[in-house]
This record gives C-alpha cells, sequence and structure tokens, in this order.
C-alpha cells in the first residue's frame, strides 16, 4: 500500500505543472488512501452551488418485495456486493471508474463502496480542483469572476486522474462542459448516477434552510437541464428508479447504496465483457 501511495504522490509530482501542482499534490497526499467504510445511509456532501447536499438518514428499512413475495431484506446485499466486485475486479483490469451527474452523497458514497470492494483510490474531482485553486472561497471566486480559469483547473484535475488506474473518481459538472473533458472520461468507464430531483430537493430542504421547495426543485431542474446531455455522454446509467422497478420498490428511500453499488458493479461488468467481445473480433485470424 505504501509503496502504491508514494508511487502516485510520485507520478503527480513529476507530471503537473504549477501553479496548479502543490495545492493538487497535497490534495493527492491527503486523499491517497483505500476507502475502508460501508456507507449504508446517505452522508453529508459539501457541493457547490451550496444547496446541493443530500440529508443524514440512518439506513432505511427495506419493503421492497422480491419477484416472488419475499422481502429484498432477506438477501444479505452487502455480501452480493462483495461477490459481484470479486467476479467483476479481475475483468476490470485497473480501469478506472468515473461518475458523472448531479452532486449528491448518494453518488459519494457510491463512488466510495465501489472503491473500498474494488481495491481502488476514491477522489472528488470538485474537492480536488478546490484545493488545487486555494480553497472553496477561491474557487468560489473564480466561479463568479473567471470561470475560464476554474475550467482550465478541472481539465488539468482531469487530465491527471485519467492518466492514471485504480481510482473511482466523482466527477463534478466540469467534466461533462467541455469535449476535451468528455474525451478524458474516454479513459475510463463512465457512469451517470442517476437521483430523482424530488428526492434531493426534499432533502436539501431538510438539510439546509436556503430556500423552499419549489424554488429548490427549480434550481436543481436548471442544473440538470444544463448538464444532461453532458450526463448522458456516459457508458452506462445507475438510475434510482430503474433499481426501484427491478426491486419492484414503491418507495425511493428504501434502496440503500449496496443496492445501487451492485447495480453499478453489474453495469460495469457488461461493458468489460462487450469491450473483450469486440477485442477479440479485432484479432486476425
Amino acid at each position: 500500500m505504501e509503496k502504491a501511495s508514494n508511487s502516485l504522490v510520485t507520478h503527480m509530482n513529476t507530471t503537473l505543472s504549477l501553479p496548479l501542482h502543490s495545492h493538487l499534490l497535497s490534495a493527492v497526499s491527503s486523499h491517497q488512501t483505500f476507502s475502508h467504510h460501508a456507507h449504508k445511509s446517505c452522508l453529508p456532501l459539501r457541493a457547490s452551488p451550496p444547496f446541493l447536499y443530500y440529508s443524514t438518514r440512518g439506513p432505511p428499512s427495506l419493503n421492497c418485495a422480491n419477484p416472488d413475495g419475499s422481502k429484498v431484506g432477506a438477501v444479505d446485499s452487502s455480501l452480493a456486493v462483495k461477490k459481484q466486485a470479486a467476479d467483476v475486479s479481475p475483468e476490470l483490469k485497473g480501469t478506472s471508474i468515473f461518475l458523472v451527474g448531479m452532486q449528491n452523497s448518494l453518488k459519494t458514497s457510491l463512488g466510495k463502496m465501489l472503491a473500498d470492494m474494488l481495491r481502488y483510490y476514491y477522489f472528488d474531482s470538485d474537492s480536488l480542483v478546490e484545493e488545487a485553486v486555494g480553497g472553496a472561497p477561491a474557487a468560489k471566486s473564480f466561479r463568479e469572476k473567471d470561470e475560464m480559469a476554474l475550467h482550465e483547473s478541472e481539465t488539468e484535475v482531469l487530465k491527471q486522474l485519467s492518466s492514471m488506474g485504480r481510482l473511482v473518481v466523482c466527477a463534478g459538472n466540469g467534466a461533462v462542459q467541455s469535449s476535451t473533458n468528455l474525451a478524458l472520461l474516454r479513459h475510463g468507464i463512465s457512469l451517470w448516477i442517476d437521483v430523482p430531483l424530488d428526492i434531493m430537493a426534499r432533502d436539501v430542504c431538510e438539510a439546509s434552510s436556503s430556500g423552499s421547495y419549489p424554488e429548490v426543485t427549480d434550481q436543481l431542474a436548471a442544473l440538470y437541464n444544463k448538464y444532461r446531455d453532458g450526463y448522458a455522454t456516459a457508458d452506462a446509467i445507475i438510475s434510482v428508479q430503474k433499481v426501484a422497478s427491478r426491486l419492484g420498490c414503491d418507495n425511493f428511500d428504501d434502496i440503500t447504496i449496496e443496492e445501487m453499488t451492485l447495480e453499478a458493479l453489474r453495469e460495469i461488468q457488461k461493458l468489460t465483457r462487450v469491450k473483450k467481445m469486440l477485442e477479440e473480433a479485432a484479432r486476425p485470424f
């Protein structure tokens, strides 16, 4: 582990240009550990704009029924996730995974669990960008006064992350704003983590007094519409609605992070197998 960590720091140190270098190197040094925590409940997420938060709740009770009528809770989803990760890991061969979509802590928790199960490194690109430009206040200033400079920092961070392997990266909206950044995501597997806006809006209102439910919903909808085409370029969609439908759930709150992670691993496995088939088909006789 220590050898891998030192190698990662050395790589960042030799390839990253100033002035981004010192800030991002420090950020990488503080984040370059495997995640060893399972995240069944949604955790608070610092995001920008500031109203994008997900509420903190305990693990939801499982009231969904399987097709045979049994309760979803009767199946140990944690073991299922571990088994699926063990099956997928050799097929991935260290390919990095980039998560796009609206910033919320379900996306963050899913990313951390994926990293934990696959024994990958976890990074949040927005956090790295903030640290690279001098912290959250500086990033806010760039966003308001020099958006081009912020985009350049986002591209530089993605460039460095995409040059590595064995990473799970929660990518910010900057990752889907330009053809350059979208091309960088192609160095790995990209997944769109699609969470219903009404769930995010409700939880934003519970966690913050920054606006009424209709106002927050409108803000989230505007952001969603702005970036939706970029999200749609992902290799696969991991949708709360799809998982709920498959499990026979009427209440989205009953979907656990394990079920979402399992869905992500299944989609990753499909993608790696399709890639393998294409590679084999391209081989000369």
